[in-house]
């Protein structure tokens, strides 16, 4: 009989359960997009709360549709756990509360935080690269515990009374659907989120004593971290009461173990809200650090047992989310489709470059200053101009990502696999496919909801219904489509000449964020 793993895609606009056969095809799935809060310029924020339900909103309707399909719940094994990584969330160890809204990983409210931080520190942002591997900025999770303890009275008052507990989404969604406070919850994390907490040392993968020191963290609790294919506890409540959570990824690092990145030297881009690509670096320590504005990164440990993977990483804060701002902000376009429609009816964008740095650029730019910008309009701009511009401006963020990890790693990447939303567009692929030039091919699955499929795939090998890697060889292969460049090289370069000369517009715009509380 066939076996199904479900997974639970927590995502930063949109929640989904996805319940996949052992061939990693889609059998049915769930989809809730929940509440996105905006307090002040630059804040992002989520209900906690919110997460929680649409998690189980989620099994519930995608359960029920597998037994109207003629399934029996019981042909589920278990499921895995994929989550947006960054986002924190302060909540009281007594009563189970948050004491805060969740602070969304594209937040940037703490710059001030991190200007103190860094001069902490001889080394300045890096004064923790070495046992992290990341820098100090507003995007990882203890900048933002950080700024809770500096700004909320109730997360330093439980702090006081030694109450006060750290999670990511991760942690507090296993914790609640293993049983809560009520019913002996388990608090634990995995080493890819955990190694976006700017606290756990990647190459031990343990808790940093000199991270929380520098942090003054001291007396915090903090999960346990685990390896990112065991079980974890098994759920309390609703349709898969007494199933396993057997596998928990970052959602970056689940797409790469989605794509079946396990190789060195593999890489994928997603195109979701934002965009990430990921490089396998292998199982080396210690682990390659970036100098050209990279993270590195645990990408998997499948086992407890198993040696970690590591990776290189570049963030790109808007993508998708950029299609979203044209449609709801802007109401120049109705939804997605209207957009590619618009972008396919011009061959280029007239000279226009939109640099979309609403919240400041990430890799390998990490320029907090820089903001929205539109380059190049003229009375010929049009609409379908404005379209492809949009698309345009994640191809450019990422073909920036690939050539600093192609000087990191001195290996250059000759395929670049992709999934995520923005992915679905053969526009935006061909586009990205002529920026990165004929040496790199662009390569998409049929099946693109590779970060569930990864965390699936986590679950699935704790839980037997995979032996090993090469029992995954077939496993989402089928229907593939390759993208090449169709542009020359000196095209390509004169593209992103000017994309570079529009990232100098976007540069020093924003002034210093109020950080007080109204």
């Amino acid at each position: 009989m066939t076996k199904l793993i479900g997974a639970l895609d927590q995502g930063t606009t949109s929640t989904r359960f996805v319940i996949f056969d052992d061939t990693g095809a889609i059998v049915t799935f769930h989809q809730i997009e929940f509440e996105q809060h905006y307090p002040h310029p630059g804040w992002v924020e989520h209900d906690p709360f919110e997460l929680l339900d649409s998690c189980r909103l989620c099994i519930e309707h995608a359960v029920n549709k597998l037994i109207k399909l003629g399934y029996q719940v019981s042909d589920i094994e278990g499921i895995g756990i994929t989550n947006q990584r960054e986002t924190t969330i302060a909540w009281d160890k007594k009563t189970g509360q948050p004491l805060y809204p969740a602070i969304v990983w594209s937040d940037v409210r703490t710059q001030n935080t991190v200007d103190q931080l860094s001069k902490k520190s001889p080394k300045g942002v890096d004064a923790l690269r070495s046992i992290c591997g990341l820098p100090l900025t507003t995007y990882f999770s203890a900048i933002k515990l950080r700024w809770l303890l500096d700004h909320v009275p109730a997360v330093a008052q439980a702090r006081e009374h030694d109450r006060l507990v750290f999670s990511t989404v991760d942690s507090w969604l296993i914790f609640h659907l293993t049983g809560g406070l009520e019913n002996d919850g388990v608090f634990v994390t995995d080493v890819t989120n955990a190694s976006r907490t700017m606290l756990m040392d990647i190459h031990s993968l343990s808790w940093s004593n000199e991270s929380i020191r520098f942090f003054g963290f001291e007396g915090i609790e903090l999960p346990q971290i685990k390896s990112s294919s065991c079980i974890y506890g098994h759920i309390k409540q609703g349709a898969l009461t007494g199933f396993a959570i057997a596998g928990c990824l970052g959602d970056q690092q689940a797409a790469l173990v989605g794509q079946k990145c396990f190789e060195t030297g593999t890489a994928k881009n997603t195109y979701g809200t934002g965009c990430f690509m990921l490089f396998n670096l292998g199982d080396a320590i210690p682990p390659v650090l970036s100098h050209n504005g990279l993270l590195t990164t645990v990408a998997y440990q499948l086992g407890k047992d198993q040696r970690p993977v590591y990776a290189l990483e570049g963030s790109v804060a808007v993508g998708g989310s950029s299609i979203n701002w044209l449609r709801d902000n802007m109401h120049l376009i109705s939804d997605h489709h209207q957009l590619n429609e618009l972008a396919a009816s011009v061959e280029d964008t007239g000279g226009v470059y939109f640099v979309t740095a609403f919240g400041g650029l990430f890799a390998p730019y990490w320029k907090v200053d820089a903001r929205g910008t539109i380059c190049g309009l003229t009375q010929y701009t049009t609409r379908a101009h404005l379209a492809r511009a949009t698309l345009e401006a994640a191809c450019y963020q990422s073909k920036a990502v690939l050539d600093a990890m192609n000087k990191d790693s001195g290996t250059p990447l000759r395929a670049l696999n992709v999934d995520g939303g923005m992915s679905n567009s053969d526009l935006c692929m061909q586009i990205q496919a002529n920026l990165l030039g004929d040496g790199v091919l662009v390569t998409r699955p049929k099946m693109r909801e590779t970060t569930a499929l990864g965390s699936a795939i986590a679950a699935g090998l704790a839980l037997g219904v995979w032996k090993d890697l090469n029992d995954l060889d077939k496993v989402n292969k089928e229907g593939e489509t390759v993208f090449r460049s169709q542009l020359s090289a000196e095209s390509t370069e004169r593209l992103y000449s000017g994309w570079q000369k529009a990232v100098t517009r976007s540069l020093d715009w924003a002034e210093p964020v109020d950080e007080k509380l109204e």
